[in-house]
């Protein structure tokens, strides 16, 4: 059973988070990240190079957590796996689009955090130089 926000079930947040999303769609840079994933998944070829890389990777990390050793070859079937897949055209757009994704998301996160934290809409200031703030009581 999910456990009910009571803060996030107030039409008011909802709404306002709507709104947030909407623009974010609008944005001319996440259009061009949209595309960017979407010529990736439409090519199948390198769907199944990045498929097949990522299981590589899974294979080296979880062989690495294990303490076992990672010989020569499965490094270099690693690299080769990862030029090929690097050498597809939407390859790196695809990379790319993730990645600004990825900050734009934790860009928000971050505000967000931040507004509980200090119990404010955070300025510029609040982020600079690393604090975290007043409100979350490592300042003395």
């Amino acid at each position: 059973m999910k456990k009910e926000l009571p803060i996030a079930n107030h039409s008011p947040v909802l709404q306002k988070t709507a709104e947030l999303c909407q623009t974010i769609l609008e944005q001319p840079a996440y259009l061009r990240m949209r595309d960017d994933i979407m010529a990736f998944l439409q090519n199948e070829e390198a769907r199944a190079q990045y498929e097949d890389l990522c299981t590589l990777q899974e294979n080296l990390h979880r062989k690495q957590d294990e303490g076992a050793v990672i010989s020569d070859e499965e490094m270099e079937a690693f690299e080769q796996a990862e030029a090929l897949f690097l050498a597809s055209p939407q390859a790196v757009p695809f990379i790319e689009a993730q990645q600004s994704m990825h900050e734009i998301e934790s860009e928000i996160m971050e505000y967000v955090r931040r507004t509980f934290e200090l119990g404010r809409v955070p300025q510029e200031s609040d982020f600079e130089g690393g604090s975290c703030g007043e409100g979350c009581g490592c300042h003395g």
